[in-house]
């Protein structure tokens, strides 16, 4: 038998390597980013900022948050449904450019049902009810009897048009059959120093910022959108239990661009649960308010799947126009 040159022999095993199928690498095998569709120094960008913390030892891998903000959150979660099906690039959101822009918006150009796949809610964080001091009402019950006895009286503030705050009022009005003046401000900063101020009577406010002056007794907490209420503020009822359809939870959850592989979302699940049920996390954020919540795909499926109907209902009835 002749002898096979050694340069032949290299290029066949070279051959039958290519051959073979590339194994994948273990996810993630590069930097992630972390789109937060909203400005730095919000709720949203803190939280991210905080997993992205724990998950880079654990990935050995950095989590890049991505500042993408605009058309109420809307041009960030867009940047996800268009990038790579790969996981590489997550969205953290809340109703908005989820739940809400696909009524409120007719210039949307992505569709969160379809170009977007949930991977997990992480935080639950309802709104609250608060007044000026100066206000005589102590409770929803007795704001619906001022607002009765003064029809346009009252005048509420919200961080824009079509926010969850102004959505949240206008479903309040509409289940207690009440009027009161709308005055939109360019975000909650502007319009929560107004109602410090008096300038404003009421408005629904994030958990995690209002809480300090509610403490302070700088505004009074009359109610907590959600039901379940808030274990913060343990006093202070559900909107719910007086007008018994009302109930709005506020969110924050996780998303890739839709087509992205099952073991990967599986991956990304199991690995933000263990960031955020980790006790120094839970414990930081439920502080101020906001409590983890991990409800994995189908979860955060089922609660998109049930606010866009909700938010849908509340923008047609109340002829809501996107500004």
């Amino acid at each position: 038998m002749k002898n096979i040159d050694g340069t032949v022999v290299a290029l066949l095993i070279a051959a039958l390597v290519l051959a073979l199928p590339v194994a994948a690498q273990p996810f993630p095998a590069k930097p992630v980013r972390f789109v937060v569709p909203y400005p730095p120094g919000g709720p949203l960008d803190e939280i991210a900022r905080a997993v992205g913390q724990k998950l880079t030892p654990v990935w050995g891998q950095q989590v890049l948050v991505d500042n993408r903000s605009g058309a109420g959150g809307s041009i960030g979660a867009d940047v996800v449904a268009k990038s790579a099906p790969d996981g590489y690039t997550m969205l953290l959101a809340n109703s908005g450019p989820i739940t809400v822009n696909v009524t409120l918006r007719k210039d949307l150009q992505y569709d969160p049902r379809t170009d977007l796949a949930p991977v997990t809610q992480i935080i639950g964080a309802p709104m609250v009810l608060v007044v000026h001091p100066s206000l005589p009402v102590r409770s929803v019950k007795e704001l619906i009897a001022l607002a009765r006895s003064s029809p346009g009286k009252l005048n509420y503030a919200s961080a824009g048009i079509g926010n969850l705050q102004h959505l949240g009022m206008q479903h309040l009005q509409a289940l207690a059959h009440i009027k009161m003046n709308h005055v939109p401000y360019k975000g909650a900063a502007p319009a929560f120093i107004d109602l410090l101020s008096g300038q404003m009577d009421l408005m629904f406010a994030n958990i995690v910022g209002v809480l300090p002056h509610v403490s302070a007794k700088r505004v009074r907490a009359i109610a907590i959108s959600a039901t379940r209420g808030a274990a913060v503020l343990p006093d202070i009822p559900g909107v719910g239990k007086t007008l018994p359809q009302f109930d709005l939870d506020g969110w924050m959850g996780v998303f890739v661009r839709a087509g992205t592989p099952p073991d990967v979302i599986a991956k990304l699940h199991h690995d933000l649960a263990a960031a955020v049920e980790s006790p120094d996390f839970r414990e930081r954020f439920a502080k101020r308010g906001a409590d983890v919540i991990v409800g994995g795909p189908e979860g955060l499926a089922k609660i998109v799947r049930s606010e866009i109907a909700l938010y849908a209902g509340i923008i047609k009835s109340s002829g809501i126009v996107a500004q």
